[in-house]
C-alpha cells in the first residue's frame, strides 16, 4: 500500500491506526523505530516536562535563542488549528512537504512495529529537526516524563515546571508520584532545574539517586522584583532590570527563572546577552495562555484544564480590573478533576455557557452542567446553558455580553481550539 501524498491524508491515516492502538506505556517499540531511523541531535537539546507551564516554557526559551540569533528547533503541543504548530523551525512553522517527508521516513522505518499517533508524530518531528541544521532543539514533553516518547533522547537540560495532579490514570495520584513521573527526563552528570517552589521529595531523590546536577528554584536561583522589573539570581550569573514576560499571569516569572537557568546552564554552548534576553522575554508570544484578545467586550483564551492551572487563571482574572459580568465558555475531557476546575473558577463566572466537544474522551454538557450546579453558590444572576459545539457557546457569549463585560475561554485545548476556528472564519 503506497503512503498518502499529503499532510491531512497522513494525519486521517494516523488517526484511524490510533482508535486500533492501545496505549502501552513503555519506550521499547520507539526506542526500536529511533535506532533503525539513527536518530540522533549533534547541537544541545533542552527538555521540558510538568504539570502546566511547558508551553510557555519552551516559547520563551525559544523567543530569546532566537533574538540572540541561533537557529533553534522546537517541538510543541498540542496544536489548535494546523498540526504544523508542533514543529517550528527558527521561528516558522515546518510545511507540509517537510511534515510528509519526515512521515514517510517514520514509515519506511518502522517495519511491523506498531506505534500510536503520539509516537509516530513525535519520531517524525524529532528526525525532521535533527536533519535541520539547528544550534539547539527545545523538545516539549507530552504526558508526565518517564515513559514519554519525546523521552527516548538525553537531554542536555531538562525543566520540570511544575508538579501537580493531572493524568492521574497515567501517573498516579499524588505529587510525590507525578513528580517520580516527570524526573524520569532527568540524565546523569546533566542538568536538571525544578522551577516548582515546592518540589516533591521523590523529584529530588531521583535526581540524587542518578546523579544529575539538580537546580532547585529558591536555593540555586531565585527572583527578586517591584511592579516595574525583576532580576535574576543564579548559581553564577545575575541578570538585572528585566522587563516582565508578555505572557500574562502570575508563574510566567516562574517559568521565566527556569528559561535563564537553562541558558545559565548552556552559557559556553549558547552565549546570550542580557539585551536578548530582555527581547525575547518581551516579545514571546503564545495562544491560549492567557491570551487576552483586542476588542470589546474582553475575550480572554486560557487552556486551563487542572485544578492547578484553573486556580492560576482565577488569579489573573481576579488582577484584571473590574467587568460587571464574567461568561465562561468551558468544555472539558472526562478524565479531568472537574469538580476542582469549576471551583477554582467560580469565583469570578456568572454565565456559564458550556460545550460538548468532539472527542469519545469528552465530557457532555450535561455532565459538566449538573456538576456546575452542585459546585457554583446560588448568585441571583447566575445562568447556565449546554451549547453542541465551542463555536454555538461562543456565540451565545458574544451575543449576551455588553462592551465592559469579559468572556473567558478555557478548558479543553479542544474548547479554546473551536473558539480560534469560529473567529477565523468569522473574520474571512
Amino acid at each position: 500500500m503506497s503512503n498518502p501524498t499529503t499532510l491531512p491524508a497522513w494525519l486521517a491515516l494516523l488517526e484511524s491506526r490510533h482508535a486500533e492502538t492501545v496505549i502501552n506505556m513503555g519506550l521499547d517499540r520507539v526506542l526500536a523505530v529511533k535506532e533503525r531511523l539513527q536518530l540522533s541531535f549533534s547541537c544541545p537539546v533542552v527538555m521540558v516536562a510538568g504539570t502546566n507551564g511547558k508551553g510557555s516554557t519552551c516559547a520563551m526559551l525559544e523567543s530569546v535563542l532566537l533574538r540572540a540569533g541561533y537557529k533553534v528547533g522546537l517541538y510543541i503541543k498540542p496544536h489548535f488549528l494546523d498540526f504544523n504548530e508542533r514543529a517550528r523551525v527558527n521561528g516558522e512553522l515546518a510545511s507540509d512537504e517537510v511534515l510528509v517527508a519526515a512521515f514517510d521516513t517514520v514509515e519506511a522505518a518502522r517495519g511491523d512495529t506498531v506505534l500510536t499517533y503520539f509516537e509516530f508524530t513525535t519520531l517524525a518531528i524529532m528526525h525532521l529537526l535533527s536533519g535541520a541544521g539547528m544550534d539547539v532543539v527545545i523538545l516539549e514533553v507530552g504526558l508526565g516524563g518517564r515513559l514519554d516518547a519525546v523521552n527516548i533522547v538525553d537531554a542536555d537540560v531538562a525543566i520540570v515546571t511544575s508538579v501537580d495532579i493531572d493524568h492521574t490514570d497515567y501517573l498516579g495520584d499524588t505529587r510525590e508520584k507525578i513528580g517520580f513521573e516527570k524526573a524520569g527526563i532527568f540524565r546523569a552528570g546533566k542538568t536538571a532545574i525544578c522551577s516548582d517552589p515546592v518540589p516533591p521529595q521523590s523529584l529530588i531523590d531521583h535526581a540524587d539517586a542518578i546523579g544529575a546536577d539538580l537546580w532547585i528554584m529558591g536555593r540555586d536561583f531565585n527572583y527578586s522584583g517591584d511592579k516595574q522589573q525583576w532580576n535574576y539570581g543564579g548559581r553564577s550569573q545575575r541578570r538585572n532590570s528585566l522587563a516582565y514576560p508578555s505572557l500574562r499571569g502570575a508563574n510566567q516569572i516562574l517559568n521565566a527563572c527556569a528559561v535563564l537557568a537553562a541558558l545559565e546552564a548552556l552559557k559556553l554552548e549558547l552565549p546570550v546577552g542580557a539585551q536578548e534576553v530582555r527581547t525575547g522575554l518581551v516579545t514571546v508570544e503564545l495562544p491560549g495562555r492567557f491570551q487576552v484578545l483586542p476588542g470589546r467586550p474582553t475575550v480572554i483564551l486560557d487552556v486551563a484544564h487542572n485544578p492547578h492551572a484553573a486556580s492560576a487563571l482565577n488569579q489573573n482574572l481576579g488582577n484584571m480590573g473590574f467587568h460587571p459580568y464574567t461568561y465562561a465558555v468551558f468544555g472539558s475531557m472526562h478524565d479531568k478533576d472537574i469538580d476542582g476546575v469549576i471551583a477554582a473558577m467560580s469565583e469570578h463566572v456568572d454565565h456559564w455557557c458550556l460545550t460538548d466537544l468532539p472527542s469519545p474522551r469528552a465530557a457532555s454538557a450535561s455532565e459538566l452542567a449538573a456538576k456546575v450546579q452542585i459546585v457554583q453558590e446560588e448568585k441571583a444572576e447566575r445562568t447556565i446553558n449546554i451549547f453542541a459545539d465551542p463555536a454555538a457557546a461562543y456565540a451565545n457569549a458574544l451575543s449576551r455580553a455588553g462592551e465592559n463585560d469579559r468572556i473567558v475561554v478555557f478548558g479543553s485545548f479542544l474548547t479554546v481550539a473551536g473558539v480560534m476556528a469560529a473567529r477565523k472564519s468569522s473574520f474571512h
